[in-house]
């Protein structure tokens, strides 16, 4: 089982990698919307570090779902989605290694960027770890969430607005708790060990239950 787990992850990230364009596409989205926030509400140190938090999530979010839609989908189309639902190993097993690999290839470029985000916008330097902590923990729950959403919306005409519409509503604790965590590291003297404890115990439900979840709804949408 262990064997089929890292022989699809590592055909998932090779198949990605031949379409790089996917994965720049995302960076490239969060980049961008990171960008325009101080274009709209001005420079001044003191209003980027209070609208950093929330920008930072919110474009974390959007960026997430952008290749969402493409997750199962040219598996489903070829058919290899529905050989790998009929091997004997686990199928919510594989189907957790390829939420792993959209995790690698869309969550945890921008966790390796949210350093120099959190200079563009002048935290602390306390605070920037803490960014990069709470992107750590919440990025794999936006794409395990994203994929039960993904697996729903399989095949269906329009599916790519279904999906955000799905999911978007899904994300917004991952959302208030992680942009809490990075506002309340501003603040001297206040814990955010509240927020990290949530925000883990978010990513040990996902593990424990979004693999069968996305299997099931799997089986559900090749009927």
């Amino acid at each position: 089982m262990l064997k089929a787990f890292w022989i699809l992850l590592k055909r998932d990230l090779l198949l990605a990698l031949r379409r790089r364009s996917e994965v720049f596409t995302v960076l490239f989205f969060f980049m961008v919307v990171i960008s325009l926030f101080p274009l709209g509400v001005g420079t001044e140190d003191k209003i980027l570090k209070q609208i950093a938090p929330g920008v930072v999530w919110i474009a974390a979010l959007l960026a997430s779902t952008l290749a969402l839609d493409r997750l199962f989908a040219s598996d489903y189309l070829d058919g290899t989605l529905e050989q790998l639902s009929l091997t004997p190993q686990s199928f919510p097993v594989i189907v957790f290694a390829k939420m792993l690999a959209h995790w690698l290839l869309t969550g945890l470029p921008l966790v390796l960027i949210a350093p120099l985000v959190g200079l563009f916008y002048h935290l602390p330097t306390h605070s920037i770890w803490v960014m990069v902590l709470v992107l750590l923990l919440g990025t794999p729950v936006l794409s395990m969430i994203g994929a039960i959403g993904a697996a729903l919306t399989l095949g269906l005409r329009g599916g790519g607005v279904l999906l955000s519409l799905l999911v978007l509503p899904l994300y917004l604790p991952v959302l208030v708790y992680g942009a809490g965590a990075i506002a309340t590291s501003m603040v001297e003297g206040v814990s955010i060990e509240p927020y990290v404890m949530l925000l883990s115990a978010f990513v040990i439900l996902a593990v424990i239950f979004s693999p069968w979840v996305t299997a099931a709804a799997l089986r559900i949408s090749q009927e």
